[in-house]
């Protein structure tokens, strides 16, 4: 079994247990992102707040709305890029260690190689995953109508009922996110945000970036292997997290400019509120909300993500550690080595 194959099984199983973990607090993340608002609005309830509000109004269920394509999306994006990644990794490493066999360098690869490495694999990621996140998006995002009651929260009654109400579908599942997707934009509704997207590929790049040069400098400073397992999963758990929230705090703009694009547009509504694109979505936002509209819900996403990415580490490296442990100690198969 290759090492790209298992990096891109574990990687897709801690992101698994990540997203199962965070969901509640991305479904919310999702919806602040995606209020539109004037400059100056009064102070919003806080994360929790509005994570009741939720369950109170629309019910358990909304907090966990779109959470089956987002496990695959979840999936998917991780252990295509973590496949990708390890390809190319490989690649730049083998690169770096002739170059050392010609006087060049040290045989690591340096920062601007892992930048590199980390963006291909991003925008590989992105563009076969695309569809699956603007489904995710607009299920989050839906708002459940609530049974309409009387003042007082008395509900209504046989005759009352007779009165005509805006009442929402029972359930809003993929396939109607699906449909409604392809009636108002066609296939190439299921790219959209995919501009801001792909230049989001930085985030990972900066995430994985940072990430590997400070474990490579705590292995270094303990005088381990690269290839050592003389790191804990808590110290990989807090390495994940902060190389996390240093890629979030950079990049959190584009998400919130995606996330509006992937929203569903509100044709009949006002217009500062529809977007054509990615340019025009970032003009309106400047014009009408400010610098302010760019950061909705940044707390949110820096504890969803943060925890996320930190799960997400310290399980990816556990299950790669047992596999490879197994795989050896069985027979069942060897790891085939890096290029040396």
């Amino acid at each position: 079994m290759s090492d790209a194959l298992i990096n891109g099984l574990a990687g897709a199983g801690g992101g698994i247990i990540a997203q199962l973990i965070t969901y509640p607090l991305q479904t919310v993340n999702t919806r602040q992102q995606t209020e539109r608002g004037v400059k100056k609005e009064k102070r919003k309830p806080g994360t929790f707040q509005q994570m009741c509000q939720v369950v109170k109004h629309e019910g358990w269920d909304r907090l966990y709305g779109g959470l089956g394509p987002s496990l695959v999306g979840t999936a998917a994006s991780q252990g295509v890029y973590y496949y990708f990644y390890q390809i190319f990794r490989s690649k730049a490493e083998a690169a770096s260690l002739e170059q050392t066999k010609a006087g060049i360098g040290d045989g690591s690869v340096g920062m601007l190689s892992s930048l590199l490495v980390a963006a291909i694999s991003g925008c590989v990621n992105v563009l076969l995953t695309n569809p699956i996140w603007v489904v995710v998006t607009r299920m989050q995002t839906h708002r459940k109508v609530s049974k309409p009651s009387l003042p007082g929260g008395a509900p209504l009654t046989p005759l009352d009922e007779t009165i005509p109400t805006a009442v929402g579908p029972p359930s809003y599942r993929t396939t109607h996110a699906i449909q409604e997707l392809y009636e108002e934009a066609g296939i190439r509704g299921f790219w959209k945000g995919v501009i801001p997207t792909m230049i989001m590929v930085s985030n990972p790049s900066i995430q994985y970036m940072l990430y590997e040069t400070m474990l490579n400098k705590l292995k270094k400073r303990r005088g381990l292997r690269k290839d050592g397992n003389g790191v804990t999963a808590l110290e990989i758990f807090f390495l994940g997290a902060l190389a996390k929230l240093g890629a979030t705090v950079v990049t959190y703009p584009l998400l919130v400019v995606k996330s509006r694009l992937q929203a569903k547009q509100v044709v009949a509504g006002d217009k500062r509120h529809q977007y054509k694109g990615t340019f025009d979505a970032i003009i309106k936002m400047i014009r009408y909300e400010g610098v302010y509209g760019f950061y909705k819900g940044m707390g949110t996403k820096i504890v969803q993500s943060v925890l996320a990415a930190a799960v997400l580490f310290m399980v990816k490296e556990e299950l790669v550690r047992s596999a490879r442990f197994l795989l050896t100690k069985n027979g069942v198969g060897r790891v085939k080595p890096k290029p040396q």
